[in-house]
């Protein structure tokens, strides 16, 4: 038996972990064409910042990856001949496979204004990405941000760490407008403020104007321009679902998968930032690009493609993160609408997030430290953590187990309620009496 993985990310190697959990004997084959194989991409933000070393993106030893028994090859893959259960790599070689897992994430959507291929003009999407910043940052005084969403942020503070001056540009009237509500927009952007970020509101990129094959400044659609040597885009990611389409696998925004990961084709399945999986919450196949639902279902792929029956059950997504500087925690269904800054889906993002649900919202604490909660008939729905983190555990659990609460359901409604004394108190008592 053959498994070929596409893919070197955390989707794809947790299929290897779980392919070898309870089959020793059959060959791995892993394809990838990131040049660093596997590596944290949610630690590049703090690589950039220069919190992180580049060593501590690699969390896997050589001795990790040898207990694993499988093989590497650093090539892109051309095409999938599903008939033949085989692939194409680069160099017109083919390989064999019984099982193939598409696990080839997402990649960042293209700044498509004129300038956009002039030198300083970055993202932040992969390593050789981050080494990029950082050596535009090194030279640069003044950057543009522009986009939504957490990879906004990333890039925002750690050009700032840089020692980089930044203007931030916002389409609309507040930051990450389709998962955060109005006053939690203005924590951040006051946050950001603090630190020193110029705030553009309805402002619009039209062009990047060079100046000797650089960046030299951005002009907006008011026809204002702004100066600068850097400019930073985040404005969405699509899914890298090019070979399946080709293999004309069932596809929407992302590969379509059933509850075993499989795609159309019973012998190929996908998982990670490519597959577009059911979502029980919302009732619809939703994209996900975080990266615990990632190692989630790449562990349950290679679990069916190693022939035991896993079903993938898409649970409330969460993330903990860091919104200028502040740790945001978010679960469940939240949000409303969409953003004007990203197109499709975030790095960092659930499309769940942008459910507004049939619930009423509750809010305690102020300044840094807030919480909000999206109140059912009986369960809560979401919430959004921001500062202090006591009720981020509690509330994760009490979401993804739809713990029934409806002995709190009116304390929590009520008029200022402590929302945070009700919920540990809730919880402390769950957890002594389950």
């Amino acid at each position: 038996m053959r498994h070929v993985i596409l893919g070197a990310g955390v989707a794809g190697l947790a299929s290897v972990e779980a392919i070898r959990s309870v089959d020793k004997q059959s060959e791995i084959i892993m394809l990838g064409d990131d040049p660093h194989g596997f590596y944290s991409r949610p630690g590049l933000a703090y690589y950039i910042t220069g919190e992180l070393p580049d060593k501590a993106l690699f969390p896997q030893t050589r001795e990790d990856y040898a207990r694993l028994n499988f093989k590497y090859h650093k090539c892109r893959v051309a095409k999938i001949y599903r008939a033949e259960k085989k692939v194409e790599l680069d160099g017109r070689t083919y390989l064999s496979y019984d099982k193939l897992l598409i696990a080839t994430g997402a990649k960042a959507l293209p700044l498509t204004v004129p300038g956009a291929g002039l030198k300083g003009v970055v993202k932040l999407d992969h390593l050789e990405d981050a080494h990029q910043i950082l050596s535009v940052a090194k030279r640069g005084k003044t950057a543009v941000v522009v986009g939504g969403g957490i990879t906004a942020l990333e890039l925002t503070e750690g050009l700032l760490a840089r020692g980089v001056k930044v203007h931030y540009l916002l389409r609309g009237d507040r930051y990450w407008s389709n998962v955060l509500d109005e006053h939690e927009s203005r924590i951040v952007e006051g946050r950001l403020q603090e630190e020193g970020v110029t705030l553009n509101f309805h402002a619009e990129l039209v062009e990047v104007i060079g100046k000797s094959g650089k960046v030299g400044a951005v002009r907006l659609l008011d026809g204002r321009t702004i100066k600068c040597d850097i400019l930073a885009y985040a404005i969405g990611i699509k899914p890298r679902a090019d070979l399946a389409r080709d293999a004309e696998l069932a596809l929407d925004r992302g590969i379509l998968v059933n509850e075993f990961l499989q795609t159309n084709d019973p012998d190929i399945y996908a998982a990670g930032d490519v597959a577009q999986v059911y979502d029980p919450i919302s009732g619809r196949s939703v994209l996900d690009s975080l990266w615990h639902p990632a190692r989630e279902q790449g562990y349950a792929a290679g679990l069916n493609m190693a022939g035991r029956r896993k079903s993938y059950i898409k649970g409330a997504p969460f993330n903990v993160t860091r919104l200028a500087g502040l740790t945001t925690t978010i679960i469940g269904a939240v949000g409303q609408g969409r953003d004007e800054d990203i197109l499709g889906i975030a790095r960092g993002d659930s499309e769940t997030w942008r459910q507004l649900p049939d619930a009423i919202v509750a809010q305690g604490g102020f300044d840094t430290n807030h919480v909000r909660i999206l109140v059912g008939e009986k369960t809560l729905i979401g919430a959004i953590v921001m500062g202090d983190q006591t009720l981020s555990t509690p509330l994760q659990k009490i979401i993804a187990n739809k713990i029934d609460i409806s002995k709190i359901h009116d304390k929590l409604l009520a008029r200022d309620a402590k929302i945070a004394d009700v919920i540990v108190d809730f919880w402390s008592h769950h957890l002594t009496t389950a």
